[in-house]
């Protein structure tokens, strides 16, 4: 068996560019940037308000200030600050010239006009206001400044990104509404099995309903591919190689679950061979997904994987994403952090890697979840990631800081 970190890198070795398109923002979520992103403007673009309150010059804060304009956002101001003046600002408008620093409504004291025939009384016309005085003890300039965060020119986003709604948003700011991305890989899934029926059916005795494919498909689908489910075939030569065939040319990754083991219908090895795929490993010493393979022909990647649905979840999460993130130009094998488990982790066979479902504690270490082998797919609901132990390795102290695969 080969060692799952050799198998690793054959697969992402084999990852060459699929080319590039442009997408509309919309449809950018989870692809890859084939560019670098400049900005086309300052941003801010001018000196901008950070809060609600009045524009005016430092050096009068300690005397009653004239309120000559009312500035909201979007409005270009009229006027300039001179000696003695502010003008009322709210949140995102146009510092005017002149003012070194906006202070908060709320530190300030308002004196409002009278009401014509109404002496004595103030009016209740918020607006209406004629004159200021600062009341705090102190305030900063609460202006963002032109250019502070990004200048005109400046790279924002560069070429590998995996464009998230944060990234988005970049894009649009800087006015890049129709980014330059990797074409996203398209990906087929067979599910085979005699045994297995869709998921809206009653299963007889002898059945199962199929789940792998629903779930593959969710996966790739999540990281941006391009997704077709092919159903179930059943366990024989002749439909097995019949769904390749058609599978085979509409895309460019194939996914079979079932069929790759040893037993008298494990027929996909065989299948992939007959239709020029070189198989380039057959097993790897790793738990779950044991019988996973792989192989390529020109323009054709297939992956084989066990059909129960902890291996194909398993396997997807640590050989196919980061190779499928490979194929899209980017360089990520997934999201990791370090955390403390909450308890010993142990077992007694240790020739293979194993792959354990964990949670997530409240304390901030993680915990294993109970798993009873490769069909007990219902352990992953619960599990925020997964843990492994190498090869050799049979026992994980209590407090040791371990890999957590996020999933």
């Amino acid at each position: 068996m080969l060692p799952f970190e050799k198998a690793l890198e054959t697969v992402l070795n084999s990852a060459r560019p699929l080319g590039t398109e442009r997408v509309s923002l919309a449809d950018a979520v989870n692809r890859v940037l084939a560019e670098d992103v400049k900005s086309d403007m300052d941003m801010p673009p001018f000196n901008k308000s950070a809060m609600d309150g009045y524009a005016c010059r430092r050096s009068d804060l300690s005397d009653d200030l004239e309120v000559i304009e009312i500035i909201p956002a979007g409005y270009t101001p009229a006027k300039s600050i001179g000696p003695g003046q502010c003008a009322k600002i709210m949140t995102g408008g146009v510092v005017p010239e002149g003012a070194d620093c906006v202070v908060m409504k709320e530190y300030v004291e308002t004196r409002r006009p009278r009401a014509s025939g109404e002496e004595g009384r103030e009016t209740r016309d918020e607006n209406r206001e004629s004159r200021i005085r600062f009341v705090g003890e102190k305030t900063k300039d609460n202006i963002c400044r032109r250019g502070e965060d990004i200048k005109a020119g400046d790279v924002v986003l560069r070429k590998g990104e995996l464009l998230k709604p944060q990234h988005i948003a970049v894009l649009a700011s800087v006015g890049h509404a129709n980014p330059i991305v990797s074409k996203a890989p398209r990906v087929g899934i067979i599910a085979t099995g005699s045994e297995l029926v869709d998921p809206g059916t009653v299963p007889e005795p002898c059945q199962i309903r199929n789940s792998n494919s629903s779930q593959l498909a969710a996966q790739a689908r999540s990281m941006g591919a391009a997704v077709t489910d092919y159903g179930i075939t059943k366990d024989t030569k002749e439909a097995i190689d019949n769904t390749f065939k058609k599978v085979a040319a509409a895309n460019d990754v194939i996914i079979v679950s079932g069929g790759v083991s040893v037993g008298d219908f494990d027929f996909v090895p065989d299948i992939l061979r007959r239709n020029n795929i070189d198989l380039l490993f057959e097993g790897i010493a790793v738990k779950p997904g044991k019988p996973s393979v792989f192989g390529v022909s020109e323009d054709l990647y297939c992956f084989g994987l066990p059909g129960n649905p902890m291996s194909t979840f398993v396997q997807f999460e640590i050989l196919i994403k980061p190779f499928l993130y490979k194929l899209m130009g980017c360089e990520r094998r997934g999201e990791n952090v370090r955390m403390a488990l909450d308890a010993s982790v142990e077992r007694k066979k240790t020739e293979r890697q194993a792959w354990f479902p964990v949670a997530i504690t409240a304390a901030g270490t993680v915990k294993l979840i109970e798993y009873h082998g490769s069909a007990h797919i219902s352990s992953l609901c619960p599990a925020d990631g997964l843990i492994s132990m190498d090869v050799g390795v049979s026992q994980i102290e209590k407090g040791t800081p371990v890999p957590v695969r996020l999933i």
